[in-house]
């Protein structure tokens, strides 16, 4: 049953601004406190009087205490403040389930919300540039509960150095997030002290530094807990022969995530990640080196792995052929590889049956194509979600994966010159779990679109985009005897500023987790508890989570993807 109202977020994270005022009469509700709109009015009115009444007062005594203030306030019009009688673990929990602009907002409600607000406060983004050293006792005394935090720097600011970071490491000994951008005046030693100070450490994230493999090592020598690690651009880490290997070190155990963006030595992680026996996700982006030589050291060690990203890389059917021994494997991503052919593709289908998603952007090499879809077809009988960017494929391949792979229910294909409306009308026909189809640079026409209007039953979203055949009218004609479906046209004359961030991505699609996650944060301080407090709020009121699965985009044609 649908709910009384949705959340929905906007852009920047925050609630939109009718939901908010609906979320925060529920949490009135919660504790009993929902008064009549007459009453809500006048007490409105008595605080403004009893605050301006109360700065006068803060004018004659300057040392006016906090429990003095909640006197104040305990009784008003005659009725009784019950948020003053209110613990303060319970307001903290409260205070969870805002978004972060509110959470700022109360905390200049009194001296009571400030100091509850802080204390209660997991999450700090703050500007990591050289004056911050100044500020850390104060912002620390405020926010002493802080698990995850993030220094990011202007990249033509002078950032914080390493005693900043050790006073930091001091006053947030229980850190088990932290996130460091174009921090370029820490080195080994301040990572190495951060380390010993932050043993708890659960997931770095670190781009645009200049600490190398030493700094790197010391993390993973002194934080056993250590789940997940990103790394990109790493200035410090030296090129050839003689650069120092990064890991195992005891972190390895615990590692589940490994992702290495945009490094001139990516493979001095190698270590690290043939140790990391327990690894779950290796992504790797545009990482120099012969990964043809590393892959078969990394699947005889790590046997578990269930996804592997990997975009501009140098590596072959050899790598695939060694990647094919992780059985495991559910999530394939193979973007701009062009060394990869029908070859690596089948062998890897003929092993991982549980491949669930398989992206291939084939850069129009023409090396990936039917041979290879057939293979997919023959044996990834679970397969759910599959983009296909820059490959040829025919009717053969299609009606094959529509037939075979029953559980198929997102679909994308992009930049393909053999896909038009015949291909359409087989998706049509045979794909009937089909709930997303997403259509690029494809000579597709209105004709394909009227195939679309009687097939595939469980079809709710369809997006065209460049595709020049395909008209505004033959669309109109589409929705308007499928009135269920949401149609997405872009005709490409035009910028859609609202489909992509920025333009990142504006050369094609991707199909995005259920639960989006939460951007934003401010120069002194950000909340990530509204997030995940919402949800919660989420499954309490309606029992599964109701939020919209949409269509972004990735990677097509010679221009690259951007990841962040």
């Amino acid at each position: 049953m649908k709910p009384a109202f949705e959340f929905r977020r906007s852009r920047t994270g925050h609630f939109q601004e009718q939901n908010s005022s609906r979320f925060r009469y529920l949490l009135l509700l919660l504790m009993g406190q929902a008064v009549s709109t007459a009453k809500l009015t006048s007490r409105r009115d008595c605080n403004r009087s009893q605050l301006s009444k109360s700065k006068s007062t803060a004018l004659i005594s300057p040392m006016q205490t906090e429990e003095a203030e909640v006197l104040e306030r305990s009784s008003i019009d005659g009725l009784s403040d019950f948020i003053s009688d209110l613990p303060d673990e319970c307001l903290a929990c409260i205070f969870q389930f805002l978004s972060p602009g509110d959470r700022k907002r109360c905390s200049l409600v009194c001296r009571r919300w400030l100091r509850i607000e802080g204390q209660s406060r997991h999450r700090l983004s703050l500007n990591a540039q050289a004056d911050l050293q100044h500020l850390i006792h104060s912002v620390f005394s405020r926010f002493d509960a802080v698990t995850k935090l993030a220094l990011k720097c202007d990249r033509r600011s002078v950032s914080i150095s390493d005693e900043a970071l050790v006073l930091i490491s001091e006053r947030c000994r229980n850190l088990t997030r932290l996130k460091l951008r174009a921090c370029r005046d820490l080195t080994d030693a301040g990572m190495l002290a951060f380390a010993k100070n932050c043993r708890g450490l659960k997931k770095l994230s670190c781009g645009s530094c200049t600490f190398g493999a030493k700094g790197m090592n010391a993390v993973l020598d002194h934080c056993p807990a250590l789940e997940e690690l990103s790394v990109k651009r790493l200035r410090g880490i030296i090129d050839g022969a003689a650069a120092e290997p990064i890991g195992p070190g005891v972190a390895a155990a615990a590692l589940r995530t490994i992702c290495l963006k945009e490094l001139y030595n990516g493979q001095c992680f190698g270590p690290l990640i043939i140790g990391a026996k327990n690894l779950k996700s290796l992504k790797l982006f545009r990482c120099s080196g012969d990964w043809d030589k590393l892959f078969p050291l990394i699947v005889d060690r790590v046997t578990g792995i269930v996804e592997i990203h990997m975009e501009r890389i140098q590596i072959s059917d050899i790598g695939l052929e060694a990647i094919s021994n992780c059985s495991d494997l559910e999530i394939l991503h193979l973007v701009k590889t062009p060394e990869c052919t029908n070859a690596g593709v089948g062998a890897v289908a003929g092993k991982c049956k549980l491949l669930r998603k398989l992206h291939i952007d084939g850069w129009k090499a023409n090396r990936i194509g039917d041979q290879g879809l057939i293979a997919v077809a023959n044996s990834c009988l679970n397969l759910q979600e599959l983009v296909l960017i820059g490959v040829n494929l025919t009717n053969i391949s299609l009606g094959m994966l529509a037939s075979n792979c029953q559980n198929l229910e997102r679909l994308a294909l992009c930049g393909s010159d053999t896909v038009g409306d015949a291909e359409i009308s087989c998706i049509a026909a045979k794909c009937i779990a089909l709930k997303k189809l997403c259509i690029k640079s494809c000579p597709v026409s209105d004709h394909g679109m009227e195939a679309l209007a009687s097939g595939c039953p469980n079809l709710i979203k369809v997006k065209v985009k460049k595709c020049r055949g395909v008209t505004s009218e033959g669309v109109e004609w589409l929705r308007a005897n499928r009135v269920s479906l949401a149609i997405n046209l872009d005709t490409g004359e035009q910028v859609d500023a609202s489909a992509s961030d920025g333009g990142a991505q504006d050369n094609g699609v991707e199909f995005p987790s259920i639960v989006p996650s939460q951007t934003g944060a401010s120069t002194i301080a950000s909340s990530s508890t509204g997030r995940s407090a919402s949800n919660k709020l989420l499954g309490l009121l309606s029992g599964r989570s109701i939020v919209a699965c949409t269509l972004r985009r990735f990677a097509n044609n010679n221009g690259g993807s951007s990841h962040s």
